[in-house]
Parts: structure tokens; sequence; C-alpha cells
């Protein structure tokens, strides 16, 4: 295992396309459900606890080992809205692009071969971060982080709010971070004697909503 790797990975700089996505915050900011930095803490623990716990369940087990390719089915089926599946999907491509030029491996040219239009993000995450030398542990922070970080990040833009202020909601998360990360880890474990059922399926209705309104908005500022 090693750290620097995670940090590369973990780095919002790592062209991995992100910057481009919201996590449905800009969605969440046109309907007057984050306006200030109360809401989107409340928006981020919310998204943390069901998008961001199933992501990094999946992420971990990738980076574990278990079957890409099944791990890619149990993401779809968790993911009602065409256009979550969409957006993952254009996530996990730009990811794996950058991935394989950073980290090359087998597994991961395998899984672009199997996939040419995309496998979910946290899926192709998870491999990247077993090629980098990284744990389950490791994938499953970088995924749970992601969940909050993007929304945090496209706040700040969104509303003009405080960077200062962003930042501190994602401090006062990070207990719940931890918590989230155990959790979604040791499901992940489970996967190779249970299969994928064994993996958190948590829902957010109101996130699959605003992605399909999302969507279909001719003028927005993120793609998802």
């Amino acid at each position: 295992m090693t750290r620097a790797a995670l940090l590369v990975l973990a780095d919002g700089r790592f062209p991995a396309g992100g910057h481009a996505h919201s996590g449905g915050a800009e969605e969440a900011v046109r309907a007057g459900r984050i306006t200030d930095a109360a809401g989107l803490e409340r928006f981020c623990r919310g998204r943390l606890h069901t998008t961001g716990l199933v992501s990094a369940a999946l992420a971990a087990a990738a980076a574990l080992g278990a079957d890409p390719a099944a791990l890619d089915a149990a993401a779809d089926a968790r993911t009602p809205s065409p256009a979550l599946r969409t957006a993952a999907r254009k996530l996990g491509r730009q990811l794996m692009r950058a991935a394989r030029a950073t980290w090359p491996s087998a597994d991961l040219d395998a899984l672009a071969a199997r996939f040419p239009k995309g496998a979910h993000h946290p899926v192709v995450l998870g491999l990247t971060a077993r090629a980098a030398g990284c744990g389950p542990e490791d994938a499953a922070y970088c995924a749970a982080y992601e969940s909050v970080g993007g929304p945090a990040t496209a706040t700040v833009r969104l509303l003009s709010l405080d960077p200062f202020d962003a930042t501190a909601v994602l401090a006062r998360l990070a207990p719940e971070l931890d918590q989230v990360v155990e959790q979604a880890v040791r499901a992940a474990r489970r996967v190779a004697d249970e299969g994928v059922d064994a993996l958190p399926a948590a829902s957010a209705p109101l996130l699959e909503i605003d992605a399909e309104a999302h969507a279909g908005r001719p003028v927005r500022l993120f793609a998802s």
C-alpha cells in the first residue's frame, strides 16, 4: 500500500473529470434546498449516507478483486435514473483514461475493453486504487469523499459560498465519513462469500428525480 498514490488519486486536480459534475448540488440550489452552508451540510450528509455509501462499497469491492462486471451490474441496479447511470459511466470512462496513463494495469485494460463506453465510476475507482497499490479502505475513502467534496466545490461556484464555510462543512462530516467507509468495507469483504447482494443499496430518490430534471434543462453549469 502506498499513501502517496492515494494522495494522487484523491487530489481534486487528478484529471478524472469530476470538476464538471456537481453531484446533484446544482439542481438542489435551483430548488432552494441549498442556500447556505447549513443547507449544504444537510445535502452532503444525506448524499454521504446513501450514494456515498453505495459508491464506497463498490469501490472497496473492486479494490479487493471482486468481478468488475458483476459490480458494474450491481451499480446499474442501484442507480434507477438513466441520467445518473450515464453520468457515472462518463466519469468512469474519463477516470479510466487517466488511470491507465498513470498506473498501467492489465486489469484496467481488460475493464476498458469490456466496457468501451465506460464502466460505473466507483468500479473503475476501485480497480484504479488496486493498480496504484492502495487497499479497499483507500478506495472507499476516495469514493465517500468524492460524494461530498464534489457538491461542496460546486456550491462555492453556484452560490458564491465562502470556500472556508464549504471546507468547514466537509470537516464536520469527517467522523461520519469514517463511519461510512467502515460500513462500506465490511460489506465489500462479504462479497467473496455472498456475492454483490451483500453490498448496500441505500437509495436517494430525490437525487434520482433531480438528475432527470437536470438532464433536460437547456442551460446548466454542471453536467450532473
